[in-house]
């Protein structure tokens, strides 16, 4: 036989597209529309409807950048219709290759009420299935026009600040329309059976057999009439539909899903209408399918739907009853995993969980994370401690060099808990359910032989409207046929059962899950990323001394709403795309003005609390937050500090520059402002490696292929600036607590002061700088090279660290080439180490040289700013402040201790008498992460602490307050089938046994 494939596929896409798909909406008349363009930001629903509306046609342009236009709909369905089934088209002029990113529109009833959302694939609204001729439309359209911004060009139209106000967009169509139910499903039938066979090998019989049937069925249609012939062409295809799947068919368990970035490419006020949107048309599918399921993650976006769409929110709620709609994931938000503190990654599961349990009375039981840009290594065990199971991601598919060894596993954290873990083969978290996409899951799936199923997340997400009829068509056409995976919609908790029943000894990975791209993200948008960890820390400083007030100062009363609303607009802000500094410059700008209201409230809270434990008198007390004694101050106590020791000393330096000694270092500074010597008197040993400069202020240029706020790419260390021309050189302070040089210098358009301080009975070397950055596609980083010989650095995560190579034996350990740490990284040879620290930089790496003389240095560089133009064009342009310190001579316990306390300042208060601690322990491996007070308001006072050098741990738990019961917990405050707490002894104190890096939750009851 001739091979004709390539005709029948030709003319099969050409009917398709000019013949059939228009005959679907065959006869239309137009509708009649008006117009309103909202003044400001969006208004409430009642005012839209109320507004004086104004004649508008098709083809007219409408809709300022970040502007929002009401539409009035009026018509009625012509007598000659009647019992048909009638729908409107309603386009808003939308790009049809674009779901999201663009215009939408709400459909909204006379009476306010949601219809359903306008998106590109989604653009109808059904009248009636049968319609009665001469039936009224009256729908009001509340159109968004959002600028389109993923172009990835430089743009200012990502904010409403300097946005153009030109319009956007042109209505294209307004129509009502008789909806051609047969035709819809030819449609369905064809491109179903196209998409299939155009996977099938060239020398498959079914791929000729579904050939033969397409061919007929085309011919079958008569051109002129694809309604009066659709019947007869689905006759056709119904045996090439019918053919059962064969049985070791690849089985996909689809779920509907609609990816919504909290904020983004739109400020989050716009999320709040996107989540309207899809939730309108999720409702809608599901009273027309009953099978459907969709999952819906981000415990925010929810409470958005409550908060601002009640009537919405109640159809929600009714449909999650019906188990349709299903919540997932157990977080805030979809948050960054690599930045986030680990007491804010504890209360994304707290405040998530509880609001699904409050509001809706079910437990997630999975963690749904696809989009994040990598997976600290702590999460497993945080996943455990919140009751969930398992864990979801699709994101690491992306990484640029190695690609992941598996789809279905057991991820294994940093203290050795695992959870089962899985990776959707379909490479993506907006499928289509297409056979090509089908087809790719089911060759990407690694686990054959020994598992058979996997998941694929399916509909268009931020803004695109979800899951569409047409991809519920093509589920149900693959339940069960031929060539293809089998597909089943179901549950998210339904697939991970059989999954891990189905494989329950898969392989295990353990460690992060380090997502080889997006390694900008550590740096990018300085400022957001120092006001997350400021606002972790201030958020510590306020939960330990209000609890502390309340139980030791009649009549002070826990701040229990204000402390929950405050966590929640800091989970809100580590949303992965805002963290991570990836989103438009309306978003920075807003999450810059809201830390500085986060910090104003939480100082107020924290002045209140120590005030009321001072009590009136005028000792200068010192407040001590950090989680070791500090000063001779207790951990959570207050009093005098004692001595300082050994004064600091400043000599002029041979040769030019400065020498400072306290004792424990000796720390010289050349004429240039560079650390030469930064000297471990103690230990007899020098921390700068020979020859070399510390605190070493450098630029790259910085230009990554595509992902500019996202992405560096290693070739920009193939060119380097040290920053050494002085502009000033001065001794700034000295006294006997402390002396302080600043070093000031001016590059390209930018200036920098530094000042470097070494303290009284101090060892560290502590630098602040100063930055009035102006600079471009440029990287800034800050280099420490150490005399040391280290096959690995070790960085601070959440709970505990995690250890990395300073080779480059593998691919793998090569695409490390920019990691994360928080507020440590650390370098050591047997016996003596030098720890880096911050208070608020997260991006670091780490390379390794040998030395002429035998020696190894070893660099590690914080980076410090960036400036990439897309998407926000002035991205870290201004004046920053960054705090590091040099730890010369520091185990892990000293990183740790000086982390925290550079971190977690000192505060002073008048008062009368030392506050002692409201609770202490006795080993410094034991860290207490935070101290609050019981979300139920029962009093109970929560510890949270962990084993933070990696040992094993015994400690006593000592409580400031009379002890009636000690109840280890999970992290939503539930008792836990626990091994680390034993009883109370007689004087009240708790026994502890930790495992290395364990995470115990304390509720302590009070007598």
């Amino acid at each position: 036989m001739h091979d004709d494939r390539s005709i029948t596929e030709h003319r099969l896409r050409r009917v398709l597209k000019e013949r059939i798909k228009p005959a679907v909406h065959s006869r239309s008349v137009p509708l009649t529309v008006e117009r309103w363009e909202a003044p400001g930001e969006p208004v409430p629903v009642a005012e839209g409807l109320a507004a004086a509306y104004e004649p508008c046609a098709v083809g007219d342009p409408w809709g300022r950048a970040w502007g929002t236009t009401w539409f009035k709909i009026t018509g009625a369905v012509p007598a000659d219709w009647a019992g048909s089934t009638v729908e409107a088209v309603l386009d808003l002029g939308f790009d049809r290759m674009m779901p999201g990113f663009q215009c939408e529109g709400l459909v909204h009833r006379a009476d306010g009420g949601e219809i359903k959302a306008l998106n590109p694939y989604n653009d109808w609204v059904r009248v009636a299935d049968s319609a009665a001729g001469g039936e009224r439309v009256e729908w009001y359209v509340e159109g968004a026009s959002n600028p389109i911004l993923v172009d990835h060009s430089v743009t200012y139209e990502g904010d409403q600040r300097t946005s153009g106000d030109q319009p956007l967009y042109r209505l294209a169509r307004m129509d009502l329309t008789v909806f051609e139910t047969e035709v819809w499903n030819l449609v369905q039938d064809l491109e179903v059976l196209y998409d299939l066979m155009m996977q099938l090998d060239t020398g498959s019989a079914r791929r000729y057999e579904i050939l033969r049937a397409i061919d007929s069925a085309l011919d079958a249609v008569d051109l002129c009439d694809v309604p009066g012939t659709a019947a007869a062409a689905r006759a056709e295809l119904a045996g090439a539909l019918a053919a059962p799947a064969n049985a070791s068919a690849h089985r996909i368990s689809a779920i509907g899903h609609a990816h919504i970035d909290s904020a983004w490419l739109w400020p989050l006020r716009e999320t709040v209408r996107k989540v309207s949107r899809t939730a309108s048309n999720m409702l809608g599918l599901m009273d027309e399918h009953p099978e459907f399921v969709f999952a819906m993650s981000q415990a925010q976006q929810l409470d958005w739907i409550k908060t601002y769409r009640p009537e919405l929110f109640e159809r929600v709620k009714k449909k999650i009853a019906d188990g349709q709609f299903v919540p997932v994931g157990g977080m805030w938000v979809e948050s960054d995993t690599n930045m986030v503190g680990g007491e804010a990654m504890a209360r994304q599961f707290l405040y998530g969980k509880k609001f699904f349990m409050d509001e809706f009375g079910i437990e997630t039981n999975n963690v749904w994370l696809p989009d994040s840009f990598g997976y600290t290594a702590a999460m497993p065990q945080i996943v455990k401690l919140s009751g969930s199971k398992w864990f979801l991601t699709q994101k690491i598919s992306w990484s640029q060099v190695n690609k992941f060894p598996h789809h279905t596993f057991w991820w294994e954290g940093i203290d050795g808990t695992r959870v089962f873990t899985h990776f959707p083969p379909v490479d993506t978290y907006n499928s289509d359910l297409g056979g090509t996409q089908l087809a790719h899951a089911a060759r990407n799936y690694q686990e054959k032989g020994r598992g058979s199923r996997s998941l694929a997340p399916f509909g268009w997400g931020d803004g695109g409207g979800g899951p569409t009829r047409e991809q519920l068509a093509r589920a149900k056409r693959q339940k069960n046929l031929e060539g293809s995976p089998r597909v089943e919609i179901e549950r998210p908790d339904a697939f991970f059962e059989k999954a891990h029943a189905e494989y329950e000894d898969a392989p295990v990975w353990a460690g992060e899950l380090y997502l080889e791209l997006h390694r900008g993200t550590y740096t990018s948008q300085a400022k957001t990323k120092q006001g997350n960890r400021h606002s972790e820390s201030l958020l510590r400083e306020a939960e330990l001394w209000a609890a502390t007030a309340a139980v030791k100062v009649p009549g002070y009363a826990y701040p229990y709403e204000d402390l929950e609303r405050i966590w929640k607009v800091v989970l809100l802000h580590q949303f992965h795309d805002i963290l991570p500094g990836s989103s438009i410059a309306w978003v920075h700008r807003e999450a810059r003005e809201t830390y500085a209201k986060v910090r104003e409230e939480l100082l107020g809270i924290t002045l209140a609390a120590q005030t009321a434990l001072a009590g009136r008198g005028e000792e200068r007390l010192v407040f001590n937050c950090a989680p070791h004694t500090r000063r001779g101050i207790p951990a959570g106590g207050a009093g005098l500090p004692a001595s300082t020791g050994q004064p600091v000393t400043i000599e002029e330096r041979q040769g030019g520059g400065h020498v400072l000694a306290n004792g424990h270092l000796l720390v010289e500074i050349d004429g240039r402002g560079l650390i030469v010597s930064a000297y471990d008197l103690e230990a007899g040993r020098e921390s700068v490696a020979p020859g070399r400069t510390a605190n070493l202020l450098q630029i790259h240029p910085d230009f990554p292929n595509m992902w500019d706020a996202w992405d560096i790419d290693e070739f920009y260390r193939n060119k380097v600036t040290d920053l050494v021309d002085l502009d000033a050189l001065e001794v700034a302070e000295t006294t006997s607590d402390r002396a302080t040089v600043r070093v000031t210098r001016s590059f390209g358009s930018s200036t920098v002061v530094q000042s470097i301080t070494l303290r009284a009975d101090a060892k560290t070397v502590d630098i602040v700088t100063d930055v009035d950055w102006r600079e471009t596609e440029k990287f800034l980083k800050a280099a420490f090279p150490l005399d040391v010989k280290a096959e690995r650095s070790a960085s601070e995560t959440q709970f505990g660290h995690v250890y990395r190579a300073t080779h480059t034996n593998t691919s793998w350990e090569a695409a490390k080439f920019e990691i994360c740490a928080h507020r440590w990284i650390h370098a050591e040879e047997p016996g003596w180490g030098v720890a880096v620290l911050n208070d608020s930089t997260y991006g670091h790496d780490v390379t390794r040289d040998m030395r002429d003389d035998g020696g190894q240095t070893t660099t590690i560089r914080l980076s410090l700013l960036r400036a990439p133009r897309y998407p926000d064009p002035e991205t870290d342009q201004g004046a920053h402040t960054l705090r590091f310190s040099l730890a010369p001579g520091a185990a892990i316990g000293d990183a740790v201790r000086e982390g925290h306390g550079l971190n977690l300042p000192e505060r002073v208060v008048a008062g009368a008498a030392p506050v002692a601690p409201l609770v202490a322990v006795d080993n410094d491996a034991v860290v207490v992460e935070s101290l609050k007070l019981a979300e139920d308001r029962s009093g109970d006072v929560i510890v949270r602490l962990y084993e933070s050098r990696g040992g094993r741990a015994r400690a006593t738990l000592a409580a400031g307050f009379p002890l009636s019961a000690a109840v280890e917990s999970d992290l939503l405050e539930r008792p836990l089938e626990g091994t680390a707490v034993s009883a109370p002894a007689p004087d009240g104190t708790v026994p502890l046994t930790l495992r290395p890096f364990q995470i115990v939750t304390i509720r302590l009851h009070r007598a």
